[in-house]
């Protein structure tokens, strides 16, 4: 399968997504490429890569552009988080589950996404840690931080990808950094749920 862009080989990060890799990810600093690209044909969907420029996570999301709900997957095509759409009127919140090893869904929600503003969008972390955080710029398609709320520190930024000579790509090829303090699942699922807002995927 093709790379896109990989970066210097002493950055590293698996093709794949087995879960004790996983797990090790989650304790240091990552950077990953976002395309906002489907690796299936007329699909709407992103692909994200590692450092070594292999795929690491996809959506392929079949139905329309926005749709109620989307799948993000490792490399086999493994559920690992679903989002779905929530509507009340002119509200609207993305709730996401997580999905165990055996593939079946958790029956609480991990966590939810709400809109608060035209730049911004609030997010809740269910569960035993409870964390809040919010994402500033999330109308941009490009260019956004996802911040915790407590303390205000940025855990995740997302700008457009640039290359090693400097050429800036275009709007549907991100750099993500993700910082070692967060999950790094988590931030890939507040990716996705900002190109639902923005009608990306």
């Amino acid at each position: 399968m093709a790379k896109i862009h990989p970066l210097p080989a002493d950055s590293s990060f698996p093709s794949s997504a087995d879960e004790r890799q996983s797990q090790e990810l989650q304790k240091q600093a990552a950077v990953y490429t976002v395309w906002m690209k489907s690796l299936v044909f007329n699909g709407n969907g992103c692909t994200v890569y590692g450092a070594d420029g292999g795929v690491a996570f996809r959506v392929d999301n079949y139905g329309c552009r926005g749709g109620r709900e989307v799948f993000f997957m490792d490399l086999t095509g493994k559920t690992l988080i679903s989002i779905r759409r929530k509507s009340f009127g002119v509200f609207k919140r993305w709730e996401a589950f997580r999905y165990t090893d055996d593939g079946e869904e958790a029956k609480k929600r991990w966590f939810s996404v709400q809109k608060v503003h035209k730049n911004g969008a609030a997010v809740k972390v269910h569960g035993s840690t409870g964390r809040a955080y919010r994402i500033d710029g999330c109308s941009r398609k490009s260019d956004y931080r996802i911040i915790r709320a407590e303390d205000g520190e940025a855990v995740a930024t997302i700008e457009r990808k640039q290359t090693v000579s400097g050429v800036v790509l275009g709007e549907d090829v991100l750099t993500l950094a993700v910082g070692s303090e967060v999950d790094h699942l988590l931030v890939m699922g507040l990716v996705v749920v900002c190109g639902l807002m923005n009608c990306c995927l």
